[in-house]
């Protein structure tokens, strides 16, 4: 039985940008995501054709991570938007890195790269911890 970790609407937001793949990231699709980001979305085709596989990534995402006290979707607004400034590492509980991130404009955009990578899986362990 899966939980409603990711959301739809988020997803489906995040497509508008779609050639950049941040839908894809936000389902846990780093490699895809990284492929949409160089290729601008498969030179659109693909951006068009996830405006009909969200609801299948959504479902996937779903079973794949665990749904706990952090917000998958708050986490990715925040990293998408504020990502440079460290506040999605803050929300997280690592206040450290956070506040090198705001500090070094999230590592020089590299540990804000890292973090499009990696943001489902370290939000998964947390939840997975419980706490």
């Amino acid at each position: 039985m899966s939980t409603d970790t990711h959301s739809k609407v988020i997803g489906y937001l995040l497509w508008i940008f779609g050639f950049t793949g941040s839908h894809r990231f936000y389902y846990g699709k780093p490699i895809t995501g990284t492929i949409w980001f160089f290729t601008l979305g498969l030179l659109g085709i693909g951006w068009l054709i996830d405006l009909f596989l969200i609801p299948s990534m959504d479902r996937q995402a779903d079973f794949r991570f665990q749904a706990g006290r952090v917000d998958y979707s708050v986490g990715w607004i925040l990293l998408t938007f504020l990502g440079l400034l460290g506040v999605h590492r803050m929300y997280l509980g690592k206040w450290l890195t956070g506040i090198l991130y705001l500090l070094t404009a999230g590592l020089f955009g590299l540990g804000y790269l890292y973090d499009y990578w990696t943001l489902n899986g370290q939000i998964d362990e947390i939840n997975r911890r419980g706490g």
